[in-house]
């Protein structure tokens, strides 16, 4: 399996040469955050999943003090939950959360790691099962076919992106 510890804007290039060559793309080939800003856009434009209405006044953990600013904050963190479960394999909920946690502000006192939400993650994981996307097994949620389907087809779309943004890969694609 492929990883790049640099996080600059061509990092995934050598990843994204060899995915064009041999023209199947998965969501390991592609930049995360492109995958999962495609990813939540697809999902609120397929009204796949909807924020619960507590979602408005929530913060992500213990750790925040506010709660989020974006207005799709709900279809982002969905999709990314998305993308963590078909990239890290049987996956729960606490684990999950340790991956959305920070750091705790405490004042004078040395600051804490703490998990992100637990609700959240358990909301979304449900959703993506009502779905189809996610089913869950002995050691955690794992990815159903269709969802990975779903997820490859988003890092196609995110490839194409790239390709137009960037003339010189045209010639690596068939």
């Amino acid at each position: 399996m492929w990883f790049c510890v640099w996080k600059t804007k061509y990092s995934y290039m050598g990843n994204v040469l060899g995915a064009l060559a041999i023209n199947m793309v998965t969501a390991y080939d592609v930049p995360p955050e492109k995958l999962i800003d495609e990813v939540a856009r697809i999902l609120k434009d397929e009204k796949k999943v909807d924020p619960p209405e507590w979602a408005h006044w929530v913060t992500t953990g213990v750790h925040k003090e506010r709660g989020p600013e974006q207005d799709n904050w709900w279809y982002v963190r969905v999709a990314s939950v998305l993308r963590k479960i078909y990239v890290s394999g049987p996956i729960g909920t606490s684990r999950l959360a340790s991956y959305y946690g920070g750091k705790e502000d405490r004042g004078s006192k040395r600051y804490k790691a703490r998990k992100g939400s637990r609700a959240i993650i358990r909301k979304a994981m449900q959703q993506l099962e009502n779905i189809g996307y996610v089913k869950k097994e002995k050691k955690g949620r794992v990815i159903t076919p269709q969802g990975r389907s779903f997820l490859d087809n988003a890092a196609k779309k995110v490839i194409d992106e790239i390709v137009k943004e960037n003339k010189d890969l045209k010639k690596y694609t068939k």
